[in-house]
């Protein structure tokens, strides 16, 4: 089924929000008879639903569970397990699924720009926001689209004449799109995250996988992750499609790689067997980060394999400049450095951070989402001056700690209220010697003391800055 043939076709939209809104509106433009439903029934939602109501969509708050009759098809927001009720009644009665993305890409026009597709457990964001930075380089007409923020329903509405989309996939928005086709892609890395969504790591790899289904040029993948060189070779491909890694080491044929301080490609040259393109030095990468050069690697494959100039490339990594919250350096205070790396919300994520620097006092703790620190703790204890934990699970910190870092001395905060923060910046502070630094990599999501990662990274900040007026 094209979304251009749903004209009359009662469809349900899970969901409001950032996805469902458009998703709707978009709908109803076809002609589609759409009802929305929506677990939540708070001002919010109400808010979000009176416009729809007002273009002839139907709207149910406070039902998610209940498949409105005579359904043809659902669409679902990304953020809806697969054992929803709502979709189990579906499959009962054979009406099909679409996340927004399958939506959107059933959507696009003849003329629609190809996709250059970015996932990964970490750094998918930034990845996709130096892709960008480098087509812009190149003078193409794009935008960073999809799980970064822009609905990708909105952007095949748009009237923009794009030479090509630079798309950021969630693992929930892969799991619902299975007909994307992208120019290229790359799975960033793999590590366990959100197995409460998917229900095992498997089944998140195998949705992570999705993205390389029916890539045309070429499958990115992490030399260092071998899970992601699996999902390549499982991948069912066009003709012609290379598998393209990235390395921080001295790559091989077919790989970007670092030599001497410098990135270059041996993948997309004439002879790369026997010669090297220059691409950038790392210094050109902020931060220059071992997980951030990954980050840099991944994106100048993906646009290499769209043709884009070294030149481009090297220009595009020196203009980008990563979003807050993302290992960004707050303050010098007494010979120390303060950073805010409140996105690293995984173990995975935390490891890169706490890997970038040689002593650190760690903030740590928050809503594990059933993670283990075990491991976390064994490969970065000798990097540990300290640590002070906050949240809600910062106990099964602590005790990882006690079994794989006993000599680190541990300040245990008992509190999750937004003013454990300032006290924990304190504490930092006491532990920490010149040249070290305080990281906040908490390794756990926000939601049990903050709205989201970047309150609690805003919330770090302004403990720094206020301890650095009273040092003054």
């Amino acid at each position: 089924m094209s979304a251009l043939d749903l004209a009359g076709q009662h469809v349900t939209v899970a969901g409001l929000g950032v996805s469902g809104v458009p998703a709707a509106r978009a709908l109803a433009g076809l002609g589609a008879v759409v009802t929305v439903v929506n677990g939540s029934a708070g001002e919010r939602e109400r808010a979000q639903a009176a416009p729809l109501e007002e273009l002839g969509i139907t709207v149910r708050l406070g039902d998610g569970d209940t498949l409105p009759e005579g359904t043809d098809l659902v669409v679902t927001t990304p953020g809806w397990k697969p054992t929803s009720p709502l979709f189990q009644a579906a499959e009962a009665a054979g009406v099909p699924v679409w996340g927004d993305v399958e939506l959107a890409w059933r959507m696009r026009g003849p003329d629609s720009p190809p996709w250059l597709a970015v996932t990964g457990t970490n750094g998918k964001t930034t990845t996709v926001r130096m892709l960008a930075a480098i087509l812009e380089a190149e003078g193409l007409r794009t935008a960073a689209v999809g799980n970064i923020g822009v609905p990708l329903v909105d952007v095949v509405l748009s009237d923009e004449p794009y030479d090509v989309l630079a798309v950021e996939l969630s693992s929930y928005q892969l799991h619902w799109a299975p007909s994307v086709r992208a120019h290229s892609a790359t799975v960033l890395n793999l590590a366990p995250d959100h197995l409460d969504w998917h229900g095992s790591m498997e089944a998140y790899a195998a949705d992570k996988g999705r993205i390389y289904e029916g890539n045309t040029v070429a499958c990115v993948y992490n030399v260092a992750d071998k899970a992601t060189e699996d999902l390549v070779r499982e991948a069912d491909v066009e003709e012609g499609c290379r598998a393209i890694g990235f390395t921080l080491g001295t790559p091989g044929p077919s790989q970007l790689g670092v030599v001497e301080g410098i990135l270059v490609d041996r993948a997309f040259v004439e002879n790369r067997h026997q010669q090297a393109q220059e691409l950038a030095e790392v210094s050109d990468v902020t931060p220059a980060a071992p997980h951030n050069i990954a980050n840099a690697l991944a994106a100048a494959a993906l646009a290499r394999a769209f043709g884009v100039s070294p030149r481009a490339v090297r220009d595009g990594l020196r203009a980008f400049h990563p979003d807050a919250h993302r290992i960004e350096h707050v303050a010098d205070i007494d010979g120390v450095a303060y950073v805010d790396d409140s996105k690293a919300t995984n173990t995975h994520a935390t490891e890169a951070s706490l890997a970038a620097y040689e002593h650190i006092v760690w903030i740590a703790g928050g809503l594990a989402k059933g993670a283990t620190f075990d491991e976390l703790v064994k490969k970065s204890a000798g990097r540990l001056r300290g640590a002070v934990l906050i949240g809600a699970d910062r106990g099964l910190i602590r005790e990882a700690l006690a079994r794989h870092a006993p000599d680190v001395p541990v300040v245990d905060l008992d509190r999750t209220d937004t003013g454990a923060m300032p006290e924990a910046v304190r504490e930092a502070a006491r532990l920490a010697r010149p040249g070290d630094t305080v990281l906040l990599a908490p390794a756990c999501a926000s939601m049990d003391m903050y709205l989201n990662y970047n309150k609690r990274g805003e919330a770090f900040a302004d403990a720094v800055r206020t301890l650095a007026a009273q040092e003054q």
